[in-house]
């Protein structure tokens, strides 16, 4: 089960890589129209990622400070929010590496943002939430750009690991 998360992990960060070079390539007037996604821009919707990813490693790690709203625009620029995206998937990354077999399995509890009431779960569900969120919003950008008439990345799973294969070799 590790190899599958730090894996997830890594391939996260690489389409990561990828959607953002592309969506640098947008006028701003395009990175910030309304074309009608969940958090309506691709400047609301990448920030939204954002938002999700720093909720939950709060959550997986005990921290604190983690934003309340799903909504909310952590940065405005998009050379902060690359920076900041860059920051947290290497969190990501080394918060999977870091993790034992016994992790995996092992619970914890936190209050969702959208209902007050507790909630326990197992790591590994909420691990797989975590990379399948952000591959959901991914390609609402990803389509975004497509709408526009942008070239966009093609940031399927099995592109990486071929990727990761030929650099192992």
């Amino acid at each position: 089960m590790h190899d599958h998360f730090t894996q997830f992990a890594r391939y996260n960060g690489w389409a990561n890589r990828l959607l953002y070079t592309s969506a640098a390539q947008l006028s701003d007037e395009e990175y910030r129209r309304d074309v009608g996604l969940f958090f309506g821009s691709i400047h609301a919707t990448l920030n939204h990622i954002l938002v999700a990813d720093e909720i939950w490693m709060a959550r997986l790690t005990g921290t604190t400070g983690a934003p309340t709203s799903l909504d909310v625009i952590l940065h405005e620029t998009f050379d902060d929010l690359l920076k900041a995206r860059k920051g947290m998937d290497e969190r990501i990354i080394d918060y999977t590496n870091g993790l034992t077999s016994e992790d995996f399995t092992n619970t914890f509890t936190y209050t969702p943002v959208t209902n007050p009431e507790a909630v326990t779960q197992a790591r590994a569900p909420v691990l797989a939430h975590l990379f399948n969120h952000q591959t959901h919003h991914r390609g609402q950008v990803h389509a975004a750009m497509t709408h526009m008439g942008h070239d966009a990345p093609s940031l399927d799973l099995i592109y990486f690991q071929r990727v990761e294969r030929l650099a192992a070799l």
